[in-house]
């Protein structure tokens, strides 16, 4: 008898644990109801030696309020920019940013790049970005000082650029010229069109997607636009 009872116990300790995982990953997954992808709730990264999750606001009447929630501005200079800024290269969206930060950024074989003027960026921008605004690629008295970071040597007098680094320039979104400026200086100054890609959604998709972003000073994270 005893060892019956005891092989019933320790079926019925090993029902109870496994409930609790399931209840536990089945909590874990309605956490997530505003997910990037049906599979996918969030991705990790590193940004600057801090562990940054990339999420969505889970709050589902959540709104933009901040100057990214406008729809109208002048044009000129706020112009609609085309889907295809220049000749191979790519308009990139939100998914493929992500997997870009996770992937070749925190690798170190690509740089995500705001091109934005420094004030912008130092309010707020995407997590793994950098920022090199757009007037340092439209001076070839500036932009010489930079190539080393984007993987560029000088051999000879002539740029190496077989090394060059995959590039995701963005500014403040569709309306914004700033990074199409930039793109558009590195092409001329002979940078591989095929390692650039447009993120054209810029700043205010990401917000509008409600999508993690970071303060670079002092390196917290804002999960949403104020």
């Amino acid at each position: 008898m005893p060892t019956v009872l005891n092989h019933y116990s320790i079926r019925f300790i090993i029902f109870l644990v496994f409930s609790c995982v399931l209840s536990t990953s089945l909590l874990a997954e309605k956490k997530y109801e505003v997910g990037l992808t049906a599979d996918i709730p969030y991705v990790d990264i590193e940004y600057k030696g801090k562990k940054i999750r990339i999420k969505r606001i889970q709050d589902q009447q959540n709104t933009l309020t901040s100057n990214y929630s406008k729809t109208s501005r002048a044009c000129p200079p706020f112009c609609i920019t085309p889907m295809e800024i220049a000749p191979n290269v790519k308009t990139v969206g939100e998914l493929e940013v992500i997997e870009f930060i996770k992937t070749e950024v925190n690798s170190g074989r690509g740089l995500l790049i705001d091109a934005r003027l420094s004030e912008f960026y130092d309010t707020e921008t995407l997590p793994g970005a950098i920022n090199i605004p757009f007037i340092i690629f439209n001076d070839p008295s500036l932009i010489t000082d930079i190539v080393s970071l984007l993987g560029v040597e000088k051999k000879e007098g002539k740029y190496d650029f077989s090394k060059a680094k995959t590039l995701y320039l963005f500014c403040n979104g569709p309306w914004c010229k700033q990074s199409p400026l930039a793109i558009k200086a590195l092409i001329k100054f002979g940078y591989p069109s095929s390692k650039i890609f447009y993120y054209r959604g810029g700043m205010q998709l990401w917000k509008l997607f409600s999508l993690t972003t970071v303060l670079p000073k002092p390196n917290q994270i804002d999960q949403q636009v104020k």
